[in-house]
């Protein structure tokens, strides 16, 4: 039987998923036989795991950490908001409904948490090491009885238990003493130690509050990690929109449902970008509308809010318009939705000639594809996709040639005047197709062309991992553990 370790924080964005994946990272890198786990995450931003389910993307981020293929087991539930406080319950990967927090809390959680413990006990099984991420904080008086994603899961595994916190927020002292003042004894004593996040400064400033913590709970402070400038993912549900223009102007719109985000940091990373909240604001060289979990719903509110109409006059005026996903179902002629809004035959914004019709079966999967968008024609990329819709077009953007693996042909996206959608997330992460398509609008805007600076996942994470190792005591931790290093 496995070991498990637990990293649990005094509140959402404290860092736990960045942290686990550095965790992930670091024992795998000393020969263990590492996975990542949470019970129970809520997010919009997901991923296409090995059996072709939908996990999120901290928990496949994790999986890469630990150089395993991403699985869902490591994510058995997966909750997705789709507003008016209801989500799809995605459970091993398949969506089983859509419920009300109340519903989910007092019906669904018991018959699920028992489903998933067995997941989490044959992953102990059969490795060495499970990292368990938590969720938000494990002390929400309100939540006791319903949180299935904190110490619950934390005693059952027998794990022993890390809490971190966010320094740069401030208030990491009050937060520490409160969670552990709240924690029942049981829960107190499976914490080993604390780690404080992001610090920027002398930590050895931080002594007196170290020196506090250790006479108070007889626990040490594992660590103080420094604010670290990274291109990893972090945790959605508080992430930040920033406003960064660059030499060109590529706008995003904040959609209420917007969903995989993640998408369009390559292109924050080489340009800037500015995710746009008003129709008066939209006026940029590119306008991209992003995937959303509700399509439908999403359009119906571009049209409610002028933003349609913002959109149609700005490309007039030579603003060149992407759709991703969601977007591209939004930019086309007609969308036929039975199966997630249920508004039936919905009119899109008509700037892609292109017809989608949701379908009851999600496509989750990998993807190889080639471009036919002229700047880019013939170029190959890799995605992936998460979708219920099939569009139709006479002018695909790309043919998909692979579809996990499996050699394939088939048509996607479509291409419009200064326009084109497409279902391929993550297209923006090929760097090649990155720079061609930026150094295209660079052109017409009588811009020098630019070398886009490539980089990976893999090495972000060797990077980052890197960091935490030199200032974690990680021998402390092994040890606790019961391993050696």
């Amino acid at each position: 039987m496995g070991k498990a370790l637990m990293v649990l924080g005094t509140s959402s964005g404290a860092g736990k998923s960045l942290l686990v994946t550095a965790l992930c990272r670091i024992f795998s890198n000393l020969g263990y036989d590492v996975v990542p786990f949470k019970s129970q995450n809520m997010s919009l931003n997901s991923a296409p795991s090995i059996e072709g389910g939908e996990i999120s993307r901290a928990q496949y981020l994790q999986a890469i950490a630990c150089r395993k293929k991403p699985s869902v087991r490591f994510n058995p539930i997966l909750l997705k908001p789709e507003g008016n406080m209801r989500s799809q319950v995605v459970f091993m990967g398949k969506p089983i409904g859509s419920v009300s927090a109340r519903e989910y809390m007092l019906s669904r959680k018991e018959e699920l948490f028992r489903k998933v413990m067995a997941v989490l006990d044959e992953l102990k099984e059969n490795h060495d090491l499970v990292i368990i991420e938590g969720a938000g904080s494990p002390v929400e008086i309100n939540l006791w009885d319903y949180d299935i994603a904190n110490t619950r899961v934390m005693l059952h595994a027998k794990a022993k238990g890390i809490l971190v916190t966010d320094i740069d927020r401030g208030g990491s002292f009050a937060s520490i003493v409160g969670t552990m003042e709240l924690l029942k004894p049981e829960e107190r004593d499976a914490i080993i130690g604390f780690v404080f996040n992001k610090f920027r400064g002398d930590a050895s400033l931080l002594r007196p509050g170290f020196d506090y913590l250790g006479k108070r709970y007889g626990k040490p402070t594992l660590g103080v990690i420094p604010y670290v400038e990274h291109r990893l993912p972090e945790e959605d549900s508080l992430a930040e929109f920033p406003k960064v223009n660059g030499e060109l102007h590529i706008q995003i719109i904040k959609l209420p449902h917007i969903s995989n985000f993640t998408d369009f940091e390559p292109l924050h990373w080489a340009n800037g970008v500015d995710y746009v909240t008003r129709p008066e604001e939209i006026k940029g060289d590119v306008i991209i509308i992003p995937g959303s979990k509700n399509t439908v719903e999403d359009l119906l509110w571009l049209r409610r809010e002028g933003f349609e109409d913002a959109i149609i006059e700005a490309h007039r005026e030579g603003s060149f318009v992407v759709g991703i996903c969601g977007g591209f179902q939004m930019l086309g002629e007609k969308i036929v939705d039975t199966i997630e809004s249920k508004r039936g035959t919905v009119e899109g914004i008509g700037l892609l000639p292109a017809k989608t019709v949701f379908e009851k079966t999600k496509r989750t999967n990998h993807l190889s594809a080639e471009v036919l968008w002229e700047p880019a024609k013939g170029m190959a990329v890799e995605s992936y996709e998460i979708r219920f819709g099939r569009s139709a077009s006479k002018r695909p953007f790309s043919v998909i040639k692979a579809i996990n693996g499996v050699r394939a042909f088939e048509p996607e996206g479509a291409i419009g005047e200064r326009a084109f959608g497409t279902y391929l997330h993550g297209i923006f992460h090929n760097f090649a197709f990155t720079e061609r398509f930026l150094n295209f609008l660079r052109a017409e805007k009588g811009l020098e062309p630019i070398s886009v600076e490539r980089w990976s996942i893999e090495g972000e994470i060797e990077r980052f991992a890197r960091v935490v190792e030199e200032n974690l005591d990680v021998e402390r931790i092994l040890g606790e553990l019961g391993l050696q290093k």
